[in-house]
């Protein structure tokens, strides 16, 4: 009974009338089971009847409430099956998050060569990126991407130590990583911001890129964010986009 009882107000809790519509307010609890651990990566989670009876809902609120964490990719439902917790993997990570495409529309798959990765102490920039505080270390990595086996982008991606022990001393440092972060670090990455400039090629990332210096690159500022909202890496791509493009979709 006891346990039942501590079950009872925590779900109380969650379900507090804080003036949110009902629907956002079980969304915030499934949320909250995803962000905790609770539900975990690929987990097939309980039945709409089922989670509405946990939180007092009706079906229809929590299948709202569903369709909402769907839109922001954090389940997925499978038909026949039921409704499963996300869980990156290499095609889910490029299909979400690599957006340069063939001007033919047809997907870019990159590869990566010269990967590097060093820890070192976070400068201002960093810091005010990724929210840390003095005396902070990061890790940086730094690789080249490759289109039909040519590099095209040049990557700089920075990580908080901290939330990534171990991971400047792999040596198998994978060509996507946001599933070896769910996966190793236990880590999702529930959205990221980009900032779109134009710029052009400095004499270091014209030489890498095999071009003149001076030629034109889409740089990428991207900041991605974990479920609990904190920063989690900073990366900026160079990329020439000769025969390519870069698609954003609205919705």
């Amino acid at each position: 009974m006891a346990i039942r009882s501590e079950t009872a107000r925590k779900t109380t809790r969650e379900m507090a009338d804080d003036g949110r519509p009902l629907y956002s307010r079980a969304k915030a609890a499934m949320f909250d089971r995803i962000r905790s651990g609770r539900w975990q990566p690929g987990q097939l989670i309980p039945s709409e009847a089922e989670i509405g009876r946990e939180l007092g809902v009706s079906q229809g609120t929590v299948r709202k409430a569903l369709d909402s964490l769907a839109r922001e990719r954090l389940v997925v439902r499978r038909q026949g099956k039921g409704t499963f917790v996300v869980e990156h993997t290499p095609e889910d990570v490029l299909f979400r998050f690599f957006q340069i495409y063939e001007d033919d529309g047809s997907r870019i798959i990159p590869g990566s060569v010269g990967v590097t990765a060093r820890t070192m102490l976070a400068d201002n920039r960093q810091r005010q990126r990724l929210d840390l505080p003095n005396g902070a270390h990061v890790i940086r990595i730094d690789r080249l991407r490759t289109r039909k086996n040519r590099p095209f982008m040049a990557e700089t991606i920075v990580l908080p130590r901290a939330r990534f022990q171990g991971l400047a001393e792999r040596r198998d440092i994978p060509n996507t990583l946001y599933d070896l972060f769910q996966q190793r670090f236990g880590i999702l990455v529930a959205r990221a911001d980009e900032r779109l400039t134009a710029v052009a090629a400095n004499k270091e990332t014209a030489r890498d890129l095999g071009l003149a210096p001076g030629s034109p690159l889409l740089r990428i500022d991207r900041v991605a964010y974990a479920l609990d909202e904190r920063p989690i890496e900073w990366r900026v791509s160079l990329v020439h986009l000769d025969g390519a493009h870069y698609t954003a979709r609205l919705r």
